[in-house]
């Protein structure tokens, strides 16, 4: 199985300069879908790989963490695109400290052990060095992007 981790804010939807705390709030990027129906085609399939402080600071809870899930779930299955799964980290290093969050690759080590992901045939889109630091340690291929850039097909890793 070869696969596409894609890291949350800034890549799937739009990067606030703040945490997203509600799903009303909670925008997918122009250039998801289009980009993921590609992929689909190729053969991968995708999982979310995300740090969610926000809840260990208090900000939002894991039930509307759900709701946004939920929401992105919703829009891209509308097009007939789903995710394998959607991990996240609710943690942060100012409250908690975890083995899951990112840079940290447990995220990532539990999607590949868990759906026997091909590493060398797949990679990761993310756009902190953090998403990058994940994807090294597991020897996974990685896509850094500004937050909100569309991804450009001509920039995948040749797999």
């Amino acid at each position: 199985m070869k696969a596409v981790f894609f890291d949350r804010d800034g890549v799937l939807n739009k990067e606030l300069g703040r945490y997203v705390t509600n799903a009303k709030e909670f925008e997918v990027n122009n250039w998801v879908i289009a980009f993921m129906k590609k992929m689909r085609e190729k053969g991968y399939v995708f999982f979310v790989i995300t740090n969610q402080g926000g809840i260990a600071k208090g900000l939002y809870t894991k039930n509307d963490l759900f709701d946004i899930h939920l929401k992105l779930k919703t829009i891209l299955e509308a097009e007939e695109i789903f995710f394998k799964e959607i991990y996240f980290c609710p943690h942060h290093p100012l409250h908690t400290l975890c083995l899951c969050r990112k840079p940290n690759s447990l995220m990532l080590e539990k999607a590949v052990a868990k759906y026997g992901v091909n590493i060398s045939q797949s990679f990761l889109i993310g756009d902190s060095d953090r998403d990058i630091v994940a994807a090294s340690k597991i020897g996974l291929k990685a896509i850094k992007v500004n937050p909100n850039q569309p991804i450009d097909l001509m920039k995948t890793p040749d797999l």
